[in-house]
């Protein structure tokens, strides 16, 4: 991604009022590191950000899964609105360790808070990678110490010391100009396969120089999470490590009250941020080679149900990642969420109705053609409109490739 525009999908616009910076960047009172500490057989693999400002506010959201990791059941203890640091590592998730990986966890967060100067409450921790396996407390704990030994204004290194599965990693630092002055949003993130809809198999941290209430923060992330990472599926698999972090630090010096014009202009691009963030992890994918959108609109109690069993039916994604506009598949997943209703269902495909109340659109040889090629495009819509009304929802997916199978059947997990 480095170098190239962070704004790349046609369902995200950059508001008019941000500007991109280097992806790497990082806004003011912020340092970050990544280092090799052996955990993964090459690359970097322990990430420590902080915060140099002592009044910093912070937000958090974690996954959904009854079975967690140790960091996330660790870091659900801490301070959540008044976090100042992360650390992060990749290679072993810490789960499924029992008592064992809760002490690793709080280890690492009592040798990340000698070593930065900060309350252990105040520090978040992240972790990824397989699941089960022993994680070498060792390597960790000396990964956080040489990291904290190399923080700097550039979030390069804890970008890729979070990466598992990934092609590559996922960043951005925005300007944001604001009506009582300019300010800048970064995030680092990363995810590619275990992505649910209900929350992403992803880490995600979002660093702003802008001076908020904890409870801004928090209503912020909340709203942007549930239109971006909540909004994603590459497998329909919920991972047991989800965690996105949002820090304030108010280093820039401009306060963002609530309800205010400034707090609408920084909502606006914190959720243009998380949305290509998230679309950035769909469109990796393992081994994904499209990205879908559903659209339902209908009765307020069926639309979710129904757009996340078109983005998590096999055959739909197949079909997809073939670039075959095989609607007959959308109908029988559409179906399948609506037992027990009226089969009255409309579906466009790139704005091209094909199906209307149930029944197939005939479409001529030239329309069909037309069809196909517009199926081959990096990004593919699909409108469904199905009985009732007042309900509106949207979920993202990725193709399913042979390349998807072949990879996950020789990884550990």
């Amino acid at each position: 991604m480095s170098g190239a525009t962070f704004f790349r999908s046609r369902w995200v616009e950059r508001p008019g009022h941000v500007r991109e910076l280097e992806q790497t960047a990082l806004p003011q009172g912020f340092r970050a590191a990544g280092v090799a500490a052996g955990i993964k057989p090459e690359g970097l693999d322990v990430g420590v950000l902080v915060s140099d400002v002592e009044a910093t506010a912070s937000a958090a959201r974690f996954t959904t899964n009854a079975r967690q990791g140790a960091p996330v059941i660790v870091s659900r203890e801490q301070a959540l609105d008044r976090l100042r640091a992360i650390v992060a590592n990749s290679g072993n998730s810490n789960t499924g360790l029992g008592e064992r990986g809760l002490a690793i966890a709080r280890n690492s967060r009592a040798v990340a808070a000698e070593a930065l100067g900060v309350e252990e409450e105040r520090i978040g921790l992240a972790s990824t990678g397989v699941i089960a396996r022993e994680l070498p407390e060792d390597a960790l704990l000396s990964g956080i110490r040489a990291a904290a030994e190399r923080l700097g204004p550039d979030a390069r290194g804890f970008s890729e010391a979070i990466l598992t599965s990934d092609r590559g990693p996922k960043r951005a630092c925005l300007e944001v100009e604001l009506p009582s002055g300019t300010v800048r949003l970064a995030a680092q993130a990363k995810g590619a396969g275990m992505i649910s809809p209900r929350f992403a198999t992803m880490l995600c941290f979002v660093e702003c120089d802008a001076d908020m209430d904890a409870q801004t923060v928090d209503l912020l992330t909340g709203v942007c999470v549930q239109r971006s990472f909540d909004r994603i599926s590459v497998d329909g698999q919920l991972s047991t490590s989800d965690t996105v972090f949002v820090i304030a630090n108010g280093a820039a010096g401009v306060r963002v009250e609530p309800e205010t014009e400034d707090e609408l202009r920084l909502g606006e691009a914190l959720d243009a941020l998380m949305r290509q963030l998230a679309l950035e992890i769909v469109a990796d994918g393992e081994g994904c080679r499209r990205v879908g959108r559903v659209v339902v609109r209908g009765a307020v109690e069926d639309v979710e149900r129904v757009a996340r069993a078109v983005a998590d039916s096999p055959l739909v994604k197949t079909a997809l990642h073939g670039a075959d506009p095989n609607f007959g598949r959308i109908m029988q997943a559409a179906g399948q969420a609506l037992i027990g209703r009226p089969f009255v269902v409309d579906l466009a495909i790139e704005g091209r109705q094909v199906v209307a109340a149930g029944e197939e659109v005939p479409l001529s040889e030239a329309d069909w053609r037309e069809l196909e090629e517009l199926v081959q495009a990096d990004e593919v819509e699909y409108e469904l409109s199905i009985p009732g009304s007042g309900g509106e929802t949207e979920v993202y997916f990725s193709d399913l490739s042979p390349a998807y199978a072949e990879f996950n059947s020789a990884y550990t997990s």
